[in-house]
């Protein structure tokens, strides 16, 4: 399975859905679609599978104030220990 990404859009806020494997190929392309979006938050519901540079892009978006939406434990477990190590 690929990833499928959907949007939804009101006047204050975008919600870019994600579902399937989010892996490193996809980074750039959300990148483009956070940038674009306005005030942006990712939905993680849907995703079964990241990796690592994922997991570093997702922490950005966080840092950066992208609110992430229905992380399941494995990712927000992984995001917590990359941000632990590079503390």
């Amino acid at each position: 399975m690929t990833l499928r990404i959907e949007k939804a859009a009101d006047r204050y806020k975008t919600i870019i859905r994600l579902s399937g494997r989010l892996q490193s190929e996809h980074v750039d392309e959300l990148k483009r679609q956070v940038d674009e979006a306005q005030s942006p938050a990712l939905d993680l519901e849907g995703v079964t599978l990241v990796d690592f540079e994922v997991v570093r892009f997702l922490n950005a978006c966080e840092n950066n104030g992208v609110a992430l939406l229905h992380c399941s434990p494995y990712i927000r477990e992984w995001m917590i220990r990359e941000n632990a190590k590079e503390r």
